[in-house]
């Protein structure tokens, strides 16, 4: 008789064949999924490893291994650096005033999909036992670009401020005013300047915090009118984007140009600032203006 080689080295173990009084009893129900965490590792945009989300997020959203400052949410920041907050403003929202196509759409699946009206929280917190009123730029909603609703609670805040006696904190993040408002998001920009001079004539003090990008009708606003101003390590900032001047200018722009450090250089920022010390920094800022003793 043929020896079958095939059917020899190629059968199933005795405990996988149909029949077997070694087959395991078949599962009741359905089969059950192994639980697996949502996110043990991801890249870091800034040196491309890959580092632990566990390290990641005890580090403040600061890479472990190159220090590139990750985004974080809008109150997530406030959370970082104030020990209490109380929201103001929080009716605000824009709405599709020129009707473009698809504007109205969008805003309700970005308010759905962060739990936000629009791309600013506003109100109050107590930072080192000093109370201010604060603003934290949302990158998660149209990378914090400025409409009505955004310049609205700016404004709104800084009059707040000015009438309460107290200074402010802004954490800014933005690529620009908002192209689906046209003239109006425009607008937000000499309306949040009026409201930011007449709280420095009222002699009170704001600190704005540059973050990841801060760009267009922002930073040639308030973001640059404050009387510190503060950035985190490697943050874009500036009004136009660096590919848009090499292409107007045909030029090819200096290493690390509209980058924190080039700013700082330059006398355009006061200070740069890790972002596990913000906290700290802006507690002892808040508290010699208020002519506290700094401990």
């Amino acid at each position: 008789m043929k020896f079958d080689f095939k059917k020899f080295f190629f059968r199933k173990p005795k405990n996988e064949l149909e029949g077997s009084e070694n087959q395991a009893p078949a599962a009741e129900g359905p089969p059950q999924e192994a639980a697996i965490p949502e996110k043990l590792a991801e890249k870091c945009e800034g040196c491309g490893q890959i580092v632990l989300a566990d390290e990641v997020a005890a580090n403040f959203g600061v890479c472990p291994k190159c220090g590139h400052c990750r985004k974080i949410d809008a109150r997530a920041r406030i959370r970082l650096c104030f020990d209490s907050f109380e929201e103001l403003f929080a009716e605000e929202a824009s709405g599709n005033v020129l009707d473009f196509p698809g504007y109205s759409e969008k805003l309700a699946s970005l308010r759905e999909k962060t739990g936000e009206t629009d791309a600013v929280v506003t109100g109050t917190g107590v930072c080192g036992g000093i109370e201010a009123a604060v603003f934290s730029m949302e990158y998660r909603f149209m990378m914090g670009s400025m409409g009505h609703a955004v310049g609205e609670k700016i404004a709104k805040l800084f009059e707040y401020a000015t009438e309460k006696g107290l200074p402010v904190v802004g954490f800014v993040l933005s690529g620009g005013a908002r192209m689906q408002e046209g003239i109006i998001s425009l607008m937000q920009m000499a309306k949040t300047s009026a409201a930011v001079a007449k709280h420095g004539e009222a002699g009170l003090l704001y600190i704005s915090v540059l973050t990841d990008p801060t760009t267009g009708g922002v930073s040639a606003s308030f973001a640059f009118e404050a009387d510190i101003i503060m950035a985190e390590k490697g943050a874009l900032i500036g009004f136009a984007g660096p590919r848009v001047i090499e292409q107007t200018i045909r030029q090819k722009l200096p290493e690390g140009f509209q980058r924190a450090e080039f700013l700082e250089e330059k006398g355009f920022a006061d200070l740069i600032v890790e972002r596990k010390e913000m906290k700290e920094k802006l507690c002892a800022l808040l508290r010699l203006h208020c002519g506290e003793a700094i401990a």
